[in-house]
């Protein structure tokens, strides 16, 4: 990477690490539910339940299967504002967004973890491979990453049946408030 030194390219490099981990936690959660067709389908559902895993407090509002004393959202104390999050996402045009998306899968993809399956009406869908179950599963073990695995599972289990339009509509719908801002904004 021209122009950065070892530190800022090793934070890069732990940055992207920790998005694909939790986007590999969340395509293991989602095909591994019921009502999602063994995939996560579309671009548009990754980035609106990545916004519930990331906002965790706001997954109630959007999901009506989402019980919000559910232990497995492992939810910020009461004082904690509902959009405090250590990955802030930004308004986009068709809802919250991380512009990180395409090298997260691209390496998820180059990495053997997940892989593109056929998705409804065209769209791309996401699939993890044997080598991803399992890395999704040692995570799920690791402390560090048990709370997201939890919520993941907690969110593919209140979001099945749904399409990433439908998330989208509820997300506008429900949080009227919060995305009534300006696009590229981040989302806090």
């Amino acid at each position: 990477m021209i122009g950065l030194d070892r530190p800022e390219l090793a934070l890069l490099r732990e940055d992207l690490a920790y998005h694909q981990a939790r986007i590999l936690l969340l395509v293991a959660a989602v095909a591994s539910t019921d009502g999602h067709g063994k995939k996560l389908d579309g671009l548009t559902k990754l980035a609106k339940l990545d916004f519930l895993i990331r906002y965790p407090a706001l997954g109630p509002l959007v999901l009506d299967g989402l019980d919000p004393t559910d232990p497995r959202l492992h939810l910020p104390d009461a004082e904690a504002s509902p959009t405090q999050t250590e990955a802030p996402m930004i308004r986009y045009k068709y809802g919250p967004w991380d512009d990180r998306y395409y090298a997260v899968i691209g390496a998820l993809v180059g990495r053997g973890l997940i892989r593109y399956a056929k998705g409804r009406k065209g769209s791309v869908a996401l699939a993890t491979t044997l080598a991803g179950r399992t890395a999704a599963a040692r995570l799920a073990d690791n402390p560090k990453w048990s709370d997201i695995a939890e919520r993941s599972t907690a969110i593919a289990q209140a979001s099945s049946g749904m399409t990433g339009n439908q998330l989208k509509h509820r997300i506008y719908d429900r949080l009227a408030d919060l995305m009534n801002r300006p696009h590229r904004q981040e989302i806090r």
